[in-house]
């Protein structure tokens, strides 16, 4: 269970799903850290830092939302998000094996199968094989013109990007806004989730996809250098080809 200082914030976030959270946690901070997801430092503050950090974004997601997490790592925020809002679609994005194991793993051990789907990929490969989502979420993947180049064309238009930052939020928002304009990505707004609850809020850069600028073209020029590789799925939900 959470520890006295986030038990408050961690019941408000999660709920009657409060359980399901902890067992999210126990995964982090064992199987998690064997892999090399998490560092064996940050199991003390799974809570504080990763789970209700990531969790509180899910004020600003609305009901019934479809959601790709990129990057998605370990699960963080995808996974949290789907254990907090059983109401949203969500598709965890990662590219590399030994993630999406775990990611599959995850998914089965937490009984998240029916509203979550795993995809071994990098985001222009995928780009071309998913529908445009609601929103697309991303956790400490790169900088906000790499990020914008990457996520917005996961987005339908008229959807968004909530890329989860530090206190440099504003500062790389200035660095990078003609980018994310030519990428076709609206202004970019610093959104505060949990205020109130945790302190600091969690900062959420927010960029709407305003326009569709070439798809995969956009995606490919932020993406250079990376190495084009097979997008992999499962026959089920829930599940990626392993390899």
């Amino acid at each position: 269970m959470p520890p006295e200082e986030v038990a408050v914030a961690a019941a408000e976030v999660f709920r009657e799903r409060l359980a399901l959270a902890g067992r999210f946690a126990e995964l982090l901070g064992t199987e998690g850290v064997v892999r090399g997801l998490i560092g064996p430092r940050e199991t003390p503050r799974l809570w504080e830092r990763h789970l209700v950090n990531c969790g509180v974004m899910s004020e600003i997601i609305p009901f019934g939302a479809s959601v790709v997490d990129m990057g998605s790592g370990a699960g963080l925020p995808g996974i949290v998000l789907a254990v907090a809002r059983p109401d949203l679609a969500i598709t965890l994005v990662e590219p590399l094996a030994r993630r999406t194991a775990f990611l599959d793993e995850a998914v089965a051990e937490l009984g998240l199968d029916g509203h979550v789907t795993v995809l071994r990929g990098r985001a222009e490969e995928v780009a071309g094989h998913l529908p445009g989502a609601d929103i697309v979420t991303a956790r400490a993947v790169a900088a906000l013109d790499k990020l914008a180049g990457w996520c917005l064309p996961l987005a339908r238009e008229g959807g968004r990007l909530l890329a989860l930052k530090g206190a440099s939020a504003a500062e790389e928002i200035a660095s990078h806004q003609s980018a994310v304009s030519k990428l076709g990505g609206g202004e970019a707004v610093v959104r505060l989730c949990g205020v109130g609850l945790i302190d600091p809020p969690a900062t959420v850069v927010e960029i709407v996809r305003e326009r569709v600028v070439g798809t995969r073209a956009a995606a490919a020029s932020s993406a250079r250098g990376s190495a084009k590789g097979e997008v992999r799925r499962g026959g089920g939900r829930g599940r990626s080809r392993r390899g």
